[in-house]
């Protein structure tokens, strides 16, 4: 297959905000990827958990093709039937509690459409003396983009270097620590923003008695309930929604997504719930009326199109469950491996931590140790990315094999038996 030429690495007229891996990937089909010299890489990076179905998979690439020759945008101040359609499968064959979605193009937006929410809410339900809540609390390793206000809710310090000053209205507190968490809510907290596993933080699970205790909070003190699902939601931890392959019987009041549920193409979205707020039957979703948010691009015909295959694919294959059964494998494998490098591995279905002991292996001066392993898979022919600085991501596709599986963690280990 011919491809486009492409200069060499690296891109001088680019902005340097990424530390690159040194590779140039022109074609992608399935799980593999190819450089432009040729050389064929098993993918288990995915874009960062984008790629849910793997590279150019043919019902994406048909849907994509069809909506571009049809009607490639339109404006959101007119109807658009793909929209509306997939609103109704995310309601009710996903999220299954009624709601409303607006559609963005990235997790970023989504959940800056979140923390707006929360503000709205904090002037629709104030406090006592009638001045309005506007304080989102969220954790430390969290992650919820790179707009000011994602970085503001991130709790992570390295992401707001050089931005001060911060935004009033968030505080980060420590994950899977209710006892920290009741103490914080004050009169002016509206909200609680988590991740049900934090992925750029580390791949840490929300335990099923934190998630349970949050919602119970929530309750007692009036705030808003609102999950970050932008890199675990739409299949990749083993559930349509992540938060029920931990604790399903809670019930959000608002969640944003990206990432995988557009396969690769450019989506964000956000759900807020129908549930009533005050006397007069005023919803949450009512709340984000006309004139309140908005975008140019976000839910126009292609988009939307494209997700709507994704989400198809997912649910007829049934990657959910496969999500779940690679989860197994990949753990049952390593675990047998018993190698003194790895210290444990995090995570739910397809979202993978594995910890490493940095003391089992020498990392060259100024290199952070996940990211110095990262670059020696990569040389081997496996993508992954970081976690972190002593964490190691597993993002394949959600319709991985098991040869495939097989295949990457052969790599994996030699590398690490290597380096050791």
């Amino acid at each position: 297959m011919k491809t486009a030429s492409v200069r060499p690495f690296p891109m001088s007229h680019v902005l340097s905000t990424y530390a690159r891996f040194p590779v140039t990937l022109v074609r992608g089909e399935g799980t593999r990827v190819w450089d432009e010299a040729g050389k064929s890489y098993l993918d288990f990076c995915t874009g960062i958990a984008v790629c849910s179905l793997g590279h150019c998979p043919p019902r994406l690439v048909a849907a994509i093709c069809e909506q571009a020759g049809t009607l490639l945008h339109v404006s959101n101040l007119y109807t658009i039937p793909q929209q509306e359609e997939l609103a109704r499968v995310i309601v009710e064959d996903h999220v299954k509690l009624p709601g409303k979605v607006f559609f963005a193009n990235s997790g970023a937006e989504a959940n800056d459409g979140l923390i707006k929410t929360a503000r709205r809410f904090g002037h629709a339900r104030p406090m006592p003396d009638g001045a309005p809540r506007y304080e989102v609390l969220s954790f430390t390793k969290s992650f919820h983009g790179r707009t000011l206000g994602g970085i503001n809710a991130t709790g992570q310090d390295k992401v707001k270097e050089g931005f001060d000053p911060m935004l009033p209205g968030f505080r980060h507190l420590p994950f899977n620590d209710l006892a920290a968490l009741e103490a914080a809510i004050a009169p002016e907290t509206a909200a609680i923003l988590l991740e049900p596993v934090q992925g750029e933080g580390g791949v840490n699970v929300a335990t099923p008695e934190f998630l349970r205790g949050v919602a119970a909070l929530c309750k007692k003190h009036d705030l808003l309930l609102m999950l970050d699902e932008v890199q675990t939601g739409f299949g990749r931890c083993g559930q349509a929604m992540a938060w029920r392959a931990i604790a399903p019987e809670i019930q959000p009041d608002a969640i944003s997504w990206a990432k995988g549920m557009g396969g690769g193409f450019p989506i964000g979205a956000f759900w807020l719930s129908d549930k009533t707020i005050d006397a007069s039957g005023k919803t949450l979703s009512s709340l984000m009326g006309p004139g309140s948010h908005g975008t140019t691009y976000g839910g126009n015909p292609l988009a939307c199109a494209a997700s709507l295959a994704v989400l198809a694919e997912v649910a007829e294959k049934d990657l959910n469950a496969n999500a779940l059964k690679q989860e197994q494998q990949i753990r049952e494998t390593i675990a047998s491996w018993q190698l003194p490098a790895i210290t444990e591995v995090r995570g739910v279905g397809l979202l993978l931590g594995v910890g490493l002991d940095t003391s089992t292996f020498a990392v060259p001066e100024g290199k952070l140790p996940a990211a110095f392993v990262c670059g020696k898979l990569l040389e081997a022919g496996l993508l992954v990315p970081p976690a972190g600085p002593e964490t190691i991501r597993l993002l394949p596709p959600l319709n991985v094999s098991d040869a495939e599986i097989d295949e990457a963690l052969a790599i994996f280990k030699s590398v690490l038996v290597t380096l050791s």
